[in-house]
């Protein structure tokens, strides 16, 4: 959007392939994980009453995955791969740039604990939206930002917050924002060892998110349903805060 995305002739992963240059994939899913290492939940149990699913791009997913699942009402986070054309891909084909997927954090939470905009709140303040392909030191078009929406409702509140924030960031003197929103498109899980990657035992703490300091405020439709003290435990400020952190989830 806004013609970033579609034109040059530069490498793949410096635009976004057409479907016809896509990789062709694969008709089977890659292996991955059946549980979350520190939630101890199913990655991919059927959704139950009172929860919905959405997925973010926030530039590489591993430290995106830990800022999740860390709020309170989240029920699972996968890692996957969205917003593009190859089926089931792997992480190498995502990596060159030939499938037009982006990394995301797949999200289950409970609706009566943690509201669509609270996710939206972590979503726009835990990395810098106005990047295009790129976010802080990884470059390429698996790093865009990105809200892939399951519901019209998702959609609509989506948006609402994109000009909500658009207006609180260029008043800060950031450019426009380049994330894309969309609506059913596929996710495809991740391999096993870049689920929760963060809180595997010898995982390398790297997180290339660079916030841009400005915290979304209420915006119209937005029903925040957090305490401000769960905010609190996110320090935007801090370079790298959420490799920094604690991998539990937020208890008050």
């Amino acid at each position: 959007m806004f013609g970033l995305f579609t034109t040059g002739t530069s490498s793949p992963k410096q635009r976004i392939v057409s479907a016809t240059e896509a990789l062709p994939g694969r008709t089977t899913p890659i292996p991955t994980a059946e549980r979350h290492v520190v939630l101890g939940t199913p990655l991919q149990a059927p959704l139950q009453a009172h929860e919905q699913e959405a997925s973010f791009g926030c530039g590489c997913f591993w430290g995106a995955e830990k800022g999740f699942w860390r709020l309170p009402g989240v029920v699972t986070t996968a890692v996957g791969y969205a917003a593009g054309h190859t089926p089931n891909p792997t992480y190498e084909e995502v990596c060159s740039g030939r499938t037009a997927h982006t990394e995301v954090v797949r999200v289950v939470w409970d609706t009566r604990r943690v509201d669509f905009a609270d996710l939206l709140k972590l979503f726009w303040e835990c990395h810098d939206p106005t990047q295009g392909l790129a976010q802080g030191n990884d470059t390429g078009s698996q790093y865009r930002s990105a809200i892939l929406c399951t519901t019209p409702e998702q959609l609509t509140l989506a948006e609402a917050s994109r000009r909500h924030y658009q207006e609180q960031l260029s008043a800060a003197g950031f450019p426009a924002i380049t994330t894309e929103i969309l609506i059913h498109k596929p996710f495809y899980f991740a391999e096993t060892h870049h689920q929760q990657y963060l809180a595997r035992p010898g995982s390398r703490p790297y997180c290339s998110a660079r916030p841009s300091g400005v915290r979304l405020t209420a915006f119209a439709g937005g029903n925040f349903l957090l305490a401000p003290e769960v905010w609190a435990q996110y320090d935007w400020s801090v370079q790298h805060c959420v490799l920094r952190s604690s991998n539990e989830p937020i208890r008050l």
